[in-house]
């Protein structure tokens, strides 16, 4: 076993016991942030798997709003369990992204013009659960129902959070295999040459339009299962909290900070934007209200033009770099 390997199972089994650590009397507090990184997380890992083939998307907030709101809406108004409603809302979330996603690529909409198309849908689908008061609770948003006695694994509503700690845990872990499977696959070859040239990979064979459907569609559906968890772990979604051109703007900004590019980067600019935004929030409290957002714009700007790999991207390359030459400083020849 690699040395790379020995840390990451260390890392992998110290996270699996933090629910049993003694951590004071900040520990619900604690296990509240890490839950809501690995949540975010997976959803970063999951725009990234669009962002880092050069389709850039702006409207993930759609994405991740349908996933909340239809799984949510299935159980207070028909009492779906979340299995199922969650299932339903993942199916109902591809939909929408094809749709989109067809005429985009039939028309080679590329670039910064998919961009700008893009955010128009989360801003739908904000407006729309705004504008469905009856349904959706308006501005204000809607409340999970509680199961009562049924609560449990059926609903999946639980009382202690380290439940769904090892949720949010394992959830974060299928989304870095599903793009560590991406990373090996041929899909990668060829989205990497759509991105670079759409009419020269298809000239050499590439399917380019089914490739960009495939990648949107697995996205789109990872995307919306983030959103159903993060509702039933709220037990509430709010058209500004869970959809939208802002929500879209914070998992570009986290995956961006952490580097799309890498495997951990959006887990290290998840990790970091939520860090910084609890600790403005106790720090500031309700004085200073958007200086969050502030630090947020500048410092994706920093990071954009000094260190477009991110941080976690920046730092993985130079000790790549480093290994790859001698210890005399002689690069080595393979």
């Amino acid at each position: 076993m690699t040395p790379l390997r020995v840390v990451g199972l260390l890392a992998l089994v110290a996270l699996a016991v933090v629910p049993v650590l003694p951590l004071g009397a900040a520990q619900e507090y604690i296990w509240h942030v890490i839950i809501q990184i690995f949540l975010w997380s997976f959803v970063g890992n999951a725009w990234s798997l669009m962002g880092r083939f050069g389709l850039v998307s702006l409207g993930h907030g759609a994405f991740l709003g349908v996933g909340a709101y239809a799984t949510v809406l299935f159980w207070n108004f028909y009492g779906m369990t979340p299995w199922i409603g969650g299932a339903l809302a993942i199916v109902i979330t591809v939909i929408l992204a094809l749709v989109v996603a067809y005429p985009c690529s039939r028309f080679q909409v590329v670039g910064h013009y998919f961009a700008l198309v893009t955010p128009a849908v989360g801003e739908v689908i904000r407006l729309l659960s705004v504008a469905e008061r009856d349904w959706t609770g308006g501005s204000l948003g809607v409340t999970l129902k509680t199961g009562g006695t049924a609560s449990g694994w059926w609903t999946l509503q639980f009382a202690d959070k380290r439940v769904f700690y090892y949720v949010g845990l394992v959830a974060w872990l299928f989304g870095l295999w599903v793009w560590w499977r991406v990373d090996r696959s041929m899909a990668r070859s060829a989205m990497e040459a759509i991105g670079e040239d759409e009419t020269a990979a298809a000239s050499v064979g590439i399917r380019v339009t089914r490739f960009k459907m495939a990648i949107t569609a697995l996205s789109a559906a990872l995307t919306a299962l983030g959103g159903t968890l993060l509702a039933l772990y709220l037990a509430y979604a709010n058209p500004d909290t869970l959809s939208g051109i802002g929500v879209s703007l914070r998992i570009v900004f986290a995956v961006v900070l952490g580097g799309m590019y890498s495997l951990l980067g959006p887990f290290v600019g998840t990790a970091l934007t939520i860090a910084l935004s609890e600790y403005l929030r106790i720090y500031f409290g309700i004085h200073f209200i958007g200086i969050a957002e502030t630090i947020y714009g500048l410092l994706l700007m920093i990071f954009i033009i000094f260190l477009p790999a991110g941080i976690y991207g920046s730092l993985a390359e130079a000790a790549r770099r480093r290994l790859t030459r001698s210890p005399a400083g002689v690069a080595v020849r393979t």
